[in-house]
């Protein structure tokens, strides 16, 4: 079972329409959203949720006013300002400005505060007409979503175990941060997506560098490759001295629009140009899983 990552070190390059493309068009897998924190994928898988868990990613103060005495330490050591006095001079905790970072707890000298865990989010596994998908939903302004990102993959890989599964293929999230490192953790490849642009070029170098740093097999595809030529030959170099496999050139099309428009993914929308470029990528990917393993 081999597990593909798909990430793009920046918004907006098509990465979801691409991997939810590879979930119509490759057989015998599970899929995975790990973009917690703006998933999208389901807009074009449409699952069926089977199971809802929530997900507990760190913990928020109480105060409980039966012991508290007013003496205001709390408030002194909360860089956060999430803590205030109540007209009866006792303290109260605003949840969304508590960072969970405990000071508080520790200063009281009453002991009348209590970091108590607070749900950030639900995680689901579903079922869709092209298998079984696991995604979840980060709650507005809540952290910690790496730690829901693992519960994801954890998740799918479990599925995929038990199911024999051939691929797990994971929609990853944008940037280099603590979710996309979260999404790369223990995967076998990693496919980056990227588009012709000096923002598109600079984030690719940064998440090429990150999977390399996670030694991490690591792939390129270019996407809307024909609407700035010269990048697109600036990142096919950059690619070629750097070792990259470059899995594809995917060009720009209306019809990538209108297949999101009616939720359905590219491959399965239309026979079109760049629906058969994203399955030659897929095809250069496999060949790249069989290299490896030689």
């Amino acid at each position: 079972m081999k597990q593909l990552v798909i990430i793009s070190g920046k918004g907006g390059t098509g990465k979801t329409i691409i991997s939810a493309s590879f979930a119509a068009i490759a057989k015998n897998k599970v899929m995975a959203d790990c973009d917690v924190d703006a998933a999208n994928l389901y807009l074009l898988l449409h699952p069926k949720i089977q199971e809802t868990h929530s997900f507990s990613g760190g913990k928020k103060a109480k105060i409980h006013s039966d012991k508290c005495t007013g003496c205001g330490e709390c408030l002194n050591v909360c860089r956060f300002e999430a803590i205030s006095k109540k007209e009866d001079g006792k303290a109260t905790v605003d949840f969304i400005s508590c960072e969970g970072c405990a000071v508080c707890s520790y200063v009281c000298p009453v002991e009348a505060i209590e970091m108590e865990s607070s749900m950030s989010g639900n995680w689901y596994v579903s079922q869709t007409k092209y298998g079984p998908f696991v995604h979840a939903k980060l709650g507005i302004a809540e952290e910690n979503s790496g730690k829901l990102v693992t519960e994801v993959r954890k998740k799918a890989k479990e599925i995929a175990e038990k199911n024999n599964s051939d691929f797990v293929i994971i929609d990853g999230p944008p940037g280099i941060g603590c979710p996309v490192i979260a999404s790369l953790s223990g995967a076998d490849m990693a496919l980056v997506v990227t588009e012709p642009t000096l923002s598109g070029i600079h984030d690719m170098e940064r998440v090429v560098q990150t999977a390399q740093h996670f030694r991490i097999q690591t792939a390129c595809c270019i996407n809307k490759y024909d609407i700035n030529l010269n990048n697109s030959n600036q990142i096919e170099l950059w690619c070629k001295k750097n070792s990259i496999p470059l899995a594809g050139r995917i060009p720009f099309d209306d019809d990538v629009t209108k297949s999101l428009v009616q939720g359905i993914p590219l491959t399965e929308y239309s026979n079109n140009h760049a629906a058969e470029e994203i399955k030659k990528v897929w095809q250069n990917l496999q060949r790249l899983f069989f290299t490896k393993e030689r």
